[in-house]
């Protein structure tokens, strides 16, 4: 069983995210290793809020230039998290 803040490695900081807080759909980085379930069982139990859905996307990093070597980031997995009808996460909020 793996901790619930193993799971949710940071929120993600975007526009597009802070677009997505109208809908009350918060963007997370999460372990690559995770699944919907453990995602959801994460934030309710951080955060104590009910989710209703959980969507995921994996993300390749891009190839980067450093003079004639190639570079490339690391792959990502995130997670956006729609939470029930009144429940909101502060973290997201405290920038405004």
């Amino acid at each position: 069983m793996k901790s619930p803040r193993d799971v949710i490695i940071r929120p993600v900081v975007s526009e597009k995210s802070y677009a997505g807080l109208e809908r009350n759909a918060y963007t997370f980085l999460v372990d690559p290793r995770s699944n919907k379930t453990e995602i959801k069982e994460a934030v309710q139990s951080i955060w104590g809020v009910r989710v209703t859905s959980v969507n995921t996307m994996n993300r390749q990093g891009k190839t980067k230039r450093r003079g004639f070597t190639k570079g490339k980031r690391a792959d990502q997995k995130r997670a956006v998290v729609t939470l029930a009808e009144g429940d909101s996460i502060e973290i997201f909020e405290s920038g405004k």
